[in-house]
């Protein structure tokens, strides 16, 4: 078995930051720096204070994933990923939906911009279907293909477009795994602890441990440490179940 470092395990993990005020977000980036490696600014958040939320976390040395799933005719998608580049992120996403023209123009844009100003280049990751939606919901929306077809399908245009990796549920791993290389970057939320039933609008989830093992090169949780009586306890535990799965690879 393999020996995994806490590094290793951390680095792995992206907390949600799904706070609706700049104070309650940065309470969590205080707890929670040097346990997660990664905080996510989602769409709440981002509405309710802005940009200047990024630049408040990359003030404390953090990384950061903006994860606002541009959607929208390629110019402006890529406007918005310069955007991003510009405001220093580490990780951001568009939606596998928007097509591969939207795709392949973000990832270009994006590039081009960071190489200009002398950054890294950010992981661009497509989201496929929400881990919110089952076949049933999917086929409601008119799609024909159930939801790891769908999610295959997705993956492997995002992947041709230029594309970093995919956001996924942890229940697609094995299907992306079997298809794509394994360079191909795999970001997966959704996450319960081990044997915790979903309670909320999640409905194809799995274990840190799970889908760590499956191959998932991040995976996002928010509820299960956000709503613990001991957050930071709950994200050690997490850090546990990731290095458990990372071992077993």
């Amino acid at each position: 078995m393999k020996n995994i470092s806490n590094k290793q395990a951390r680095d792995k993990l992206i907390f949600a930051l799904d706070a609706a005020s700049m104070e309650e977000a940065l309470s969590w980036v205080e707890l929670l720096s040097g346990h997660v490696g990664m905080f996510k600014v989602g769409k709440e958040l981002f509405t309710a204070v802005g940009p200047e939320i990024i630049e408040s976390i990359k003030q404390k040395g953090q990384k950061v994933f903006l994860d606002l799933k541009f959607h929208d005719i390629p110019n402006t998608v890529a406007r918005a990923a310069e955007a991003a580049v510009k405001a220093d992120v580490d990780m951001f996403n568009v939606h596998a939906l928007g097509g591969s023209r939207m795709i392949q123009e973000t990832v270009s844009a994006a590039c081009a911009c960071a190489d200009k100003l002398g950054k890294t280049r950010p992981i661009i990751l497509a989201v496929t279907v929400l881990t919110s939606l089952n076949n049933d919901d999917i086929a409601e929306i008119g799609f024909e293909k159930s939801t790891n077809e769908l999610v295959l399908h997705l993956a492997k245009m995002a992947h041709k477009a230029g594309a970093s990796g995919v956001v996924s549920s942890a229940q697609d791993i094995a299907v992306l795994r079997a298809d794509l290389d394994d360079k191909f970057v795999i970001v997966t939320p959704g996450i319960r602890g081990i044997g915790e039933e979903a309670k909320d609008d999640q409905k194809r989830t799995l274990s840190a441990y799970e889908a760590v093992k499956s191959g998932a090169d991040y995976i996002v949780v928010g509820r299960p440490i956000r709503k613990a009586e001991d957050p930071l306890k709950a994200c050690l535990q997490i850090n546990q179940e990731i290095a458990a799965g990372l071992a077993e690879r």
